[in-house]
C-alpha cells in the first residue's frame, strides 16, 4: 500500500548543489518543499578524524553502491551494452550533498563562447567548420544573462580566487582572496608567462580563510590537509551543501527532508507532473509526494533515468535523431585530464600537503580565446597545475618504461616522491548524434526496472583536441625544467570507465523544442511544471569543472519555479 502525504508546492529529488539551492531559495520564498535524498543524512561531523585513503579512496566509501542500480555501456549502436560493475569503474555521489561534498573544489565560470558555440562558431568560421554529425547547440541563455547567477553562487560558495586575466566581465570580484601559491604553482606561473600566457591561481571551494555566506552559515578557513577529493571536509572548510545551502533550507522551517528515499516514478495526468512516486529503502515502503511542481535536481543518470522510466517527454532515437531525452551525452573521460608529467632531479617539493583546488591554471587555449581556423577541432581547455596533496597509497609515480614492480620501481617511487608535477589539459567534449542515453532492453535494478544504458564513443575531433593538449603542457612542463618529461598518451577509444563524476546531457537546454528538453529557466517543455537542473542541462561539454555552472543553473531555475508558482503555471519566457 502506497503512503500518500500532503501535497506542497514543490518536490525536489537530490541533494547536491541544484537540489541544495533550489531547497535553499524556495525555502527563503516561503514556499512548501519536500527534497528526497536516496542516501543516509550527512554533517560535518560525520568526517571529523577520517583522513583515511584506503577508505575512502581505495574502497570508496562514499560512492554509490552499484549492486543495486548501476549503468550499461557501449561504444557503438550495435553493440550490446554491459553493466558497470564496480566503482573503480565509476564513481557517482550519495547521501547528503551528493557528488558534492566528495569534489575537490576547482570553480570556473564557463565561457560566452560556451553558451553561444553554434552561433558564435558559425560567426567566425562558417558552417563548415562544423564537422558533419556533431550536435553542438546554443544554450538558450547567454554568458551576460548567466553572469548574476554565478556571482550569487560565488558568494554562497565562498569562492577564493583571482580573476582570470582573459576571463569574461564579472559583476564583482571573488568573494575570498587564492589560495597560498606553493612553490609548484609558482614555478608553473614563471614558465607560463615566459613562454608568453596568462596564468592565474585555480579558484577554489576550499576556502582560504574564515567567511559567512550571505546566508549567514560559516566556512572555515583551510587547513591544507590534502583530503579533498572522495573526501568529506572534516574542517567545514570546503564548500558544498551541506555547509552552505541545506542548513540554510532547513532554517526556513519550511523545507521537509526526506533520506533514504528512491525516487522511482515521476507521477502525471492529464500533461501535468502530479508528484514522485518513491521507496523508502529502510522500511521498504512506497510513498506519494503529491506537488505542484516537481524539480530533479538529481546527478545527470539518475535525471534522465526518472524521465524515461515515467514516459515524459519523447525519448531521442539515433537511427532517426529525432527525440530529445537522452540527446547529447556528453562530459570528462579517459580522453580528458590529459598532459605531461614532469620528473626532476634537483628540484624537491612537498607534495603531501596541499587541497582539491590548490593550483596554477591558465585560459589562453581555452573556448575559442585562440584562431582555430587551421585547426581540426573546435573549442579548447584550461591548463593546469594542482597540488592535490598525494596519498601515501596513491603517490608512486614513476617515469615511463620503470617496471611496475621490483627494485627498480622501488628505488623510483621513492626517489621521486616528492620530484614529480603534472599539468593537464580539460579540454571540451562536443556532442555527437551517436552519444546518448536510454533505457537498457536486457539489465534491470533492484526493483526490476531498465538500467540506464549509456552509447559513446570518440571522434577525430576527440583525438585532435587532447594532441593539441598534449604538446601544450609538454612544452610547459619542459620549460618548468624537468629532466624527464613524459607526455601522455591519447586513447582511441572510450574505455568504459566513467571515474571523474563529470557526465552531462540528455535533458540539455536550448530555445528549440525539437533540439532541446529544457527552456533556459530548465523547465521541460513538454510538461511545464517539471524542472530538471544539473549538469544534464548541458548540450555540450566545456573545458573547464562544471560546479559553478551546476550552482547558477540552481539559482536560474528556484527564480523561474518561484515565478511559475506565483503566477500560477504557464510557460516562462
Amino acid at each position: 500500500m502506497v503512503i500518500k502525504h500532503d501535497k506542497v508546492d514543490v518536490v525536489i529529488v537530490g541533494t547536491g548543489w541544484a537540489g541544495g539551492v533550489m531547497a535553499a531559495e524556495l525555502g527563503k520564498a516561503g514556499k512548501k518543499v519536500v527534497i528526497i535524498e536516496r542516501g543516509e543524512f550527512r554533517e560535518t561531523q560525520d568526517y571529523v578524524g577520517v583522513k583515511d585513503e584506503l577508505r575512502f579512496t581505495n574502497r570508496f566509501d562514499m560512492m554509490q553502491n552499484l549492486s543495486h542500480e548501476t549503468i550499461t555501456s557501449r561504444n557503438t549502436l550495435d553493440e550490446d551494452a554491459l553493466p558497470v560493475r564496480t566503482q573503480d569503474e565509476m564513481m557517482v555521489g550519495t547521501d547528503a550533498g551528493g557528488g558534492s561534498v566528495h569534489w575537490a573544489g576547482a570553480t570556473y565560470r564557463w565561457l560566452p563562447y560556451d553558451f553561444e558555440i553554434y552561433s558564435k562558431t558559425v560567426e567566425r568560421y562558417g558552417k563548415n567548420k562544423i564537422p558533419d554529425g556533431m550536435t553542438i547547440q546554443d544554450w538558450g541563455i547567454t554568458y551576460d544573462e548567466m553572469e548574476q547567477y554565478y556571482d550569487k553562487w560565488e558568494k554562497t560558495a565562498g569562492t577564493s580566487g583571482e580573476k582570470d586575466p582573459l576571463g569574461p566581465p564579472r559583476t564583482n570580484d571573488y568573494p575570498n582572496p587564492p589560495l597560498k601559491a606553493s612553490a609548484p604553482i609558482k614555478l608553473f606561473n614563471k614558465a607560463t608567462k615566459k613562454l608568453g600566457y596568462h596564468p592565474y591561481q585555480v579558484a577554489s571551494c576550499n576556502v582560504s580563510q574564515v567567511y559567512e555566506n550571505p546566508d549567514g552559515e560559516t566556512l572555515n578557513e583551510c587547513q591544507y590537509c590534502a583530503f579533498c577529493t572522495q573526501y568529506g571536509c572534516d574542517f567545514g572548510a570546503k564548500s558544498d551543501p551541506i555547509v552552505t545551502v541545506l542548513p540554510t533550507a532547513s532554517k526556513t522551517g519550511n523545507v521537509d527532508f526526506r533520506y533514504d528515499a528512491y525516487a522511482r516514478r515521476i507521477l502525471h495526468k492529464n500533461d501535468k507532473a502530479t508528484g514522485i512516486l518513491y521507496v523508502d529503502t529502510k522500511t521498504g515502503e512506497e510513498h506519494e509526494q503529491p506537488a505542484d511542481v516537481v524539480a530533479l535536481g538529481a546527478f545527470t543518470f539518475t535525471n534522465n533515468r526518472l524521465l524515461l522510466l515515467s514516459e515524459i517527454g519523447e525519448p531521442y532515437d539515433p537511427k532517426t535523431r529525432k527525440g530529445v531525452i537522452g540527446r547529447n551525452f556528453n562530459g570528462q573521460f579517459n580522453i580528458t585530464f590529459l598532459g605531461a608529467r614532469g620528473f626532476f632531479e634537483k628540484e624537491k617539493f612537498n607534495l603531501y600537503m596541499g587541497a582539491g583546488a590548490l593550483g596554477g591554471t591558465m585560459s589562453d587555449f581555452a573556448g575559442d580565446n585562440f584562431d582555430h581556423k587551421d585547426l581540426p577541432f573546435l573549442h579548447g581547455g584550461a591548463i593546469e597545475l594542482r597540488q592535490y596533496g598525494d596519498g601515501a597509497i596513491a603517490s608512486n609515480h614513476v617515469p615511463k618504461g620503470t617496471p611496475h614492480w621490483g627494485k627498480e620501481f622501488k628505488k623510483n617511487s621513492i626517489h621521486y616522491a616528492n620530484r614529480t608535477l603534472q599539468v593537464w589539459y580539460t579540454s571540451a567534449n562536443m556532442a555527437w548524434w551517436h552519444n546518448y542515453m536510454d533505457l537498457d532492453p536486457t539489465y534491470k535494478d533492484d526493483f526490476g526496472d531498465p538500467l540506464l544504458r549509456i552509447t559513446n564513443k570518440y571522434t577525430d575531433q576527440d583525438r585532435e583536441i587532447a594532441k593539441f593538449g598534449v604538446e601544450k603542457c609538454t612544452e610547459i612542463m619542459e620549460e618548468m625544467g624537468a629532466d624527464i618529461v613524459d607526455p601522455d598518451d591519447v586513447p582511441e577509444e572510450f574505455d568504459h570507465i566513467y571515474q571523474g563524476g563529470h557526465y552531462a546531457g540528455g535533458v540539455i537546454m536550448g530555445a528549440d523544442p525539437t533540439t532541446s528538453a529544457v527552456n533556459n529557466y530548465l523547465q521541460l517543455w513538454d510538461m511545464e511544471n517539471v524542472f530538471v537542473v544539473g549538469a544534464s542541462a548541458f548540450p555540450q561539454f566545456g573545458g573547464h569543472h562544471p560546479t559553478a555552472t551546476v550552482g547558477a543553473l540552481g539559482y536560474r531555475a528556484a527564480e523561474g519555479i518561484e515565478k511559475y508558482l506565483n503566477n500560477g503555471g504557464g510557460m516562462l519566457a
